[in-house]
């Protein structure tokens, strides 16, 4: 009865909810939340500065969260290439000179508060020839807007970056009376046009008064209170934002410092001056602000600049793309009501039209654009656009463990016997692809690499899919014998496509979806192994045991290359350093990234090809019993193997846990992770009764997990993987759920696109495919153009 139903609920489940009405869905979701939020914003439609300057909250200690991006901390390697050749300005008062120092210890932490309070202070790093100045005005007067007229009238000296802002020396010199306020407004109303005039070539900052603490003020400084602060700042916005007529004012506000030191105001030592670490906030805010459009970093949403060209012509394509398919269902939609149900007057039947002819391969690939351009703005607006707000993450136990508790029960729910029960068939790999992704995906969202023990486990899980490359594609070249270069273009196309487009849509090197280009690599280099002469199949190896022989020494081949390449960094770095490989292979202009991935699972390739040519061979020679409910092999070795494989399994996660560095651990990794990877083969496959059934919830998962695991980086996440996506603020189990949902309808569809265009733009004719092939080969000459002009004109 309880099987009954649970398989009658399954199917109820299945019949009300299927895979379309679940798109349909999340495409309604994802309209009416960018609808949304696009009439709760009042998007501008352009980047996120104006929202880092003036919006913001504290998501944990000294963890500062702008309001809809992310904001990226600067190294002093990274601020020293940003402002290489800048001058840099602050004009104002004691909080300004405060200011001051923080930025300036960006770029030299060793710069020390020193001098003269009340001077000028200077600031030159000759070597990236940086110049960044203190000028003493503590008030709004005659002589700051002496200093920034002759910064108008003599362009040569004139500051690329001017920070300026004062008022509470103006408060204290005259008692807070309204005469002093009255006096302000009006110097500030004769100042604004200069520094208008100086925002057409250069970026102008005003820094509002941030509040007081009033407790601890001294008595010479009593009159400055947070009602006097607002009246000064209320002045200032009124009169910069009035000062030009006719468009939007170019001096932009710097606001934020304001809602910092409403939270840490209170650890001031005098009331009046903030603590280091709200400083440190600001002036890192402030280097976001001019740094970020230049630098380009990964985790720094805000200020992102506009779109490229290769994005630009992305998006036009994919709208002609959408124009035409509209165009083509409107004419289907047309002929289908001529061609409908009609009545024939002599007979008085009904004359069922015919069926509608299969999709023509344009149409299908017109259709496919469509879709894929609908997705792909929706990729831009999660991680390009600023409508979608990006939080910063916070790993704790809960938020990985529990998460995966919740898979593993619906994973066992949904269970099926197998088709097949051989070792590794077709749904335990998908299975076994579908846990490891959901896995990997919960330890991304969480944050969860802050937690050795749990990096090293799912390191292994990242090598697991490595073995599972080397096993699958040996087996199948093994058994099939299929060299040919069809089957190499359906491979390529299908683990490249997503990603190239990806590339240009999202302006991203190839390098950074990481996992591609290795699963890529490893997969060229599996099919030269086994393609070039002489060429052993099983087939041949059947007739004569040397061939087995000859099948090991290019094993062993292989092993001598990678180990050749993993102890000699200089010439891996050489040969992807090579146009128009370090194209592919670069990011941040160099390929070490690259060899990092690479060498990190460098062995299990090899262990995955290795275990394949020893499991088919033992399957040939039927030392293997297979069938449904058997152990894999006598009973008292299975026993044996299952015993050592559950020791070796613990024994690794015992490890894992007590390694103390990720060094430490990286280092011993690529020899020791084949030990978990066979002992959970050996664990899930030796028991007959668990060979046989398998998971369908994961299996589904498997699918499509490599559209999974592309799809987290823009669409899941945010920032690239450095931040979460948050469509809806405020609620975070609701958030996660609606965007898990869309993510995941997004990835199978996706993964559908990839499976048609692959079969039509991959044919198996030999000269229609060369013709293809010709012409993937200018689109991508084509793209390493504009490349190289974009990389021109950044420089």
């Amino acid at each position: 009865m309880a099987a009954l139903a649970y398989t009658r609920g399954r199917r109820e489940i299945n019949q009300y909810f299927s895979v379309s009405s679940a798109k349909g869905l999340a495409l309604a979701a994802v309209l009416l939340l960018a609808a949304g939020h696009a009439a709760l914003r009042h998007y501008p439609g352009h980047d996120s500065c104006e929202h880092l300057l003036s919006s913001g909250r504290f998501l944990g200690e000294k963890v500062w969260q702008p309001h809809s991006c992310m904001m990226h901390k600067y190294k002093v390697s990274e601020a020293k290439n940003c402002l290489i050749d800048k001058h840099i300005a602050f004009i104002g008062d004691s909080r300004i000179r405060q200011l001051f120092y923080s930025f300036v210890k960006i770029i030299n932490p060793q710069f020390k508060e020193e001098g003269n309070k009340h001077e000028n202070i200077p600031f030159e790093d000759r070597i990236s020839s940086v110049k960044v100045d203190f000028l003493w005005h503590p008030e709004v007067n005659a002589s700051m807007k002496q200093c920034v007229r002759l910064w108008t009238e003599e362009p040569v000296g004139k500051p690329h970056v001017i920070v300026a802002g004062a008022a509470t020396w103006s408060i204290k010199s005259h008692n807070g009376s309204e005469e002093a306020l009255a006096q302000y407004k009006t110097n500030i109303t004769s100042l604004a046009p200069l520094l208008e005039k100086l925002a057409k070539t250069s970026d102008v900052y005003w820094v509002l008064q941030d509040p007081v603490y009033e407790d601890l003020l001294s008595e010479n400084r009593r009159m400055i209170t947070n009602e006097k602060i607002n009246a000064y700042n209320e002045a200032a916005i009124s009169v910069l934002n009035g000062s030009s007529k006719n468009a939007k004012s170019r001096v932009k506000v710097f606001r934020v410092s304001q809602l910092i030191a409403q939270e840490t105001i209170m650890e001031s030592v005098d009331g009046l001056h903030l603590p280091e670490s709200s400083r440190e906030t600001s002036a890192m805010i402030l280097m976001n602000v001019c740094c970020n459009k230049v630098v380009r970093p990964i985790d720094g949403s805000c200020c992102q600049p506009r779109p490229t060209l290769t994005q630009k012509l992305a998006a036009g394509f994919f709208g002609l793309s959408i124009a035409g398919c509209l165009v083509l269902h409107l004419v289907h939609r047309h002929s289908h009501r001529r061609s409908r149900l009609c009545t024939d007057v002599e007979a008085g039947e009904e004359k069922k039209a015919a069926p509608a002819p299969p999709a023509c391969p344009s149409e299908v690939v017109l259709q496919s654009c469509c879709k894929l351009g609908l997705i792909m703005a929706y990729f831009y607006l999660c991680d390009r656009a600023d409508l979608f707000m990006k939080e910063n993450k916070f790993y704790t136990h809960s938020s990985f463990f529990t998460p995966i508790i919740y898979i593993l029960v619906l994973g066992v729910f949904y269970n099926e016997n197998t088709k097949e029960t051989k070792m590794l068939n077709r749904e335990q790999t998908e299975e076994w692809k579908g846990w490891m992704q959901l896995v990997i995906l919960i330890y991304h969202i969480s944050g969860a690499s802050t937690f050795l023990p749990v990096y090293m486990h799912i390191r292994v899980l990242v090598a697991a899919y490595l073995f599972q490359t080397g096993y699958g594609h040996f087996s199948y070249f093994w058994i099939k014998g299929d060299f040919g270069i069809h089957r190499v273009c359906q491979v390529l196309f299908r683990l490249n496509f997503l990603v190239v487009v990806l590339c240009i849509v999202m302006d991203r090197p190839y390098q950074f979806y990481y996992f591609v280009p290795l699963v890529t690599v490893w997969f060229l280099v599996i099919y030269v192994t086994l393609a070039l002469w002489p060429q052993i199949t099983q087939k041949k190896a059947n007739g004569s045991c040397f061939w087995h022989l000859g099948a090991l020494m290019k094993l062993a081949f292989l092993l001598v290359c990678v180990c050749f390449l993993a102890y000699s960094q200089g010439a891996f770095e050489k040969i992807f350093s090579l146009w128009p490989l370090s194209k592919c292979f670069e990011l941040n202009g160099n390929v070490y990234e690259w060899w990092f991935r690479w060498k990190l699972d460098r062995y299990v390739v090899f262990h995955g090809m290795l275990f394949a040519f020893v499991y088919l061979a033992l399957q040939k020679r039927q030392v293997l019993s297979e069938g449904k409910g058997e152990p894999l092999l006598p009973s008292r070795m299975s026993n044996v193997l299952l015993f050592v494989s559950v020791v070796s399994f613990l024994t690794y996660s015992i490890w894992a846990s007590s390694c103390k560095t990720k060094a430490e651990c990286n280092e011993l990794h690529p020899a020791v992770s084949v030990v978990q990877i066979l002992a959970f083969i050996l664990i899930r496959n030796i028991p007959g009764y668990v060979r046989s059934v398998y998971s369908s919830f994961f299996a589904w998962f498997g699918k499509i997990s490599l559209e999974l695991f592309i799809c987290q980086y823009h669409i899941w996440l945010a920032a690239d993987t450095r931040g979460i996506l948050v469509l809806i603020p405020g609620n975070p189990m609701l958030n996660i759920t609606v965007s898990t949902f869309i993510f995941v309808c997004v990835a199978h569809e996706i993964s559908r696109i990839t499976n048609d265009l692959a079969q039509i733009l991959i044919p198996k004719e030999s000269a229609a495919l060369w013709k293809r092939l010709a012409c993937i080969a200018g689109f991508f000459s084509a793209l390493l153009l504009l490349s190289s002009i974009q990389g021109e004109r950044r420089q």
